[in-house]
């Protein structure tokens, strides 16, 4: 079929295109890409630019050129004929304006010289040679935009023009030059195959409205609308991040025993003795021994004051507490009752000395109420708090305060918990090495105390693990540590799925979840700044939010 052919046919209209601009700013490859369907290869995208114009012959000599060129807007069979031009031969590019129905003036995105030059030579040259014809501005290599210069300038020729990310030219420069010339802006991109077609109908449109200014009588162009908005464009989706986890804490530093060396976001203070203090974390103590879980579930609102006469607990209330108190019993108005038992292994200095045990098993029960919430009009506040003295013999009291950050020195609410005055500091401070690494050394010296204060606590493994070391069986003890990693790793879990002990919330896709403070900081070495920046003290105990970017460096484990 002839190229002429598309004149004579009733209805269609024949629509002449020229594309003007600078030199290597992507007009012969969007033409190519409209007429010929074209893409651009890796190899053309970084090879050095050629100047190069595609020939208006291909209509006549190509048909699937031909066939290309004939298209269909808004109920108007067209036929689009493209014209490409040299950006430099400035005395030959008159004759290709020559009956032009319509104009496209490209600049590259990359290239700010390219957009100036729009206004200073190119829109004053398309107004000198054909006044009447609409123009189309059209910000090409978009695809520039957003790829990454530095790769992209390697990979170039050595001899070309590297690209500075400070040339990349926003959409809204385009617009501003577009709205201060009176014409329609679009953004292409050969690459991504974004924005050609918009280009060349917006373009079409252009034309056939002015074609009606001139022609009204041709009813078929009375539906032509005018140039569309562009949808935006869709930058490509960045890679995944490459997510490591980290190899386990090699080194004893690094595990969660030196939290009790460096209380790292400590909320429980252990009082021995009346004077030695303790920091340690509820849910390492809670997810180890059950007698710690009960301590710290233990609700110190509730008051029954006659239970709590009839147990002889000898607590001064002052009148503004008993109004408190009272107030309480109203809106509660049930009693917490928590029963224990257990065996205890009564050794005393002179038969120890005297080289002669006798050891009496002692059943300790709690049948009565527990009560006390017990109130302390203190520097700081009223502090709540329960007498633990029929409850546990290991434990006498637990009261919240406010009490001293050791690493922040600044006050925050902590659970303080006095212990029994026969326990002593250097054998309880081996069962809290057992409760956070379910190890006990072989050379510990106290293993008998060891063992009683593992009874108190009701840690039974503890006791196993004892007297496994007593009767030269200690290599039995690496099954117990391992059943202990393994059962806290299932508590610690559940405590995730029910928000117990939470003190921080962990942003994701998803929504908020709770977790608890001392894990997280446990789990941070020290190369990781864990002491200065991250969670200690997590963001100095003013946010209790954790975004998902910084949990993806977190090793967890416990």
């Amino acid at each position: 079929m002839d190229s002429d052919m598309d004149y004579e046919r009733p209805n269609v209209e024949t629509i002449k295109c020229v594309v003007v601009g600078d030199n290597a700013v992507g007009k012969t490859r969007l033409i190519c890409a409209r007429a010929c369907n074209a893409t651009l290869t890796q190899y053309q995208l970084l090879a050095t630019h050629v100047p190069t114009v595609w020939a208006i012959d291909q209509y006549r000599v190509c048909q699937e050129v031909l066939e290309r060129s004939r298209d269909v807007v808004d109920d108007v069979s067209v036929s689009l004929r493209l014209w490409d031009t040299f950006g430099d031969h400035h005395k030959d590019r008159r004759f290709a304006y020559g009956r032009s129905d319509v104009v496209v003036l490209c600049f590259s995105i990359a290239n700010p010289n390219s957009l100036h030059h729009v206004k200073t030579m190119w829109y004053p040259e398309i107004k000198h040679f054909c006044p009447r014809a609409p123009v189309i501005l059209v910000g090409c290599q978009l695809d520039l935009r957003y790829a990454d210069l530095e790769a992209v300038n390697r990979a170039r020729r050595p001899l070309a023009r590297p690209i500075k990310p400070n040339e990349i030219l926003p959409p809204e420069k385009g617009r501003e030059v577009a709205k201060e010339l009176g014409i329609p802006y679009y953004e292409t991109s050969v690459v991504a195959q974004f924005g050609i077609k918009d280009v060349f109908d917006n373009a079409i449109r252009a034309a056939l409205i002015s074609r009606r200014h001139l022609q009204f009588w041709k009813s078929h162009l009375r539906n032509v609308q005018r140039p569309l908005l562009q949808a935006p464009f869709l930058p490509p989706r960045p890679p995944p991040p490459i997510i490591i986890v980290p190899d386990p804490p090699s080194n004893n530093e690094e595990r969660p025993a030196h939290l009790l060396e460096d209380p790292l976001c400590a909320d429980v203070i252990l009082v021995l003795q009346e004077k030695i203090k303790i920091y340690a974390h509820k849910i390492y103590l809670s997810t180890s021994s059950s007698k710690f879980y009960d301590l710290f579930l233990m609700d110190l609102s509730e008051e029954d004051q006659q239970s709590a006469a009839g147990h002889g607990f000898g607590v001064a209330v002052t009148a503004a507490a008993e109004r408190m108190l009272h107030q309480e019993e109203r809106h509660h108005g049930r009693d917490f009752l928590l029963r224990a038992a257990s065996f205890d292994i009564c050794e005393s200095t002179e038969e120890a000395g005297s080289g002669q045990r006798k050891p009496c098993l002692r059943a300790s029960t709690s049948d009565g109420i527990l009560r006390g919430n017990r109130y302390e009009n203190g520097e700081r506040g009223l502090r709540r708090g329960r007498d633990l003295s029929s409850w546990s013999r290991a434990f006498t009291s637990i009261q919240e305060e406010m009490a001293e950050d050791p690493l922040t020195y600044k006050s925050k609410l902590m659970v303080v918990v006095k212990m029994d005055a026969s326990i002593q500091p250097g054998p309880f401070r081996a069962v809290l090495k057992y409760l956070y690494t379910g190890e006990l050394d072989e050379n510990e010296r106290d293993l008998m105390h060891i063992a009683h204060i593992a009874e108190l606590l009701e840690v039974f493994d503890l006791r196993m693990m004892v007297a496994n070391i007593l009767n030269n069986e200690a290599f039995m003890n690496q099954e117990i540590t391992k059943a202990f990693h393994v059962r806290r790793t299932n508590r610690v879990k559940e405590c995730l799925a029910k928000g117990t002990f939470s003190g921080t919330t962990l942003g994701r896709g998803g929504g908020p979840a709770a977790a608890p403070r001392s894990p997280l900081g446990g789990a941070l070495p020290d190369g990781w700044g864990a002491r200065t920046s991250w969670f200690c003290p997590m963001r100095e105990w003013g946010s209790r939010t954790v975004g998902q970017q910084a949990l993806t460096r977190l090793p967890w484990g416990f």
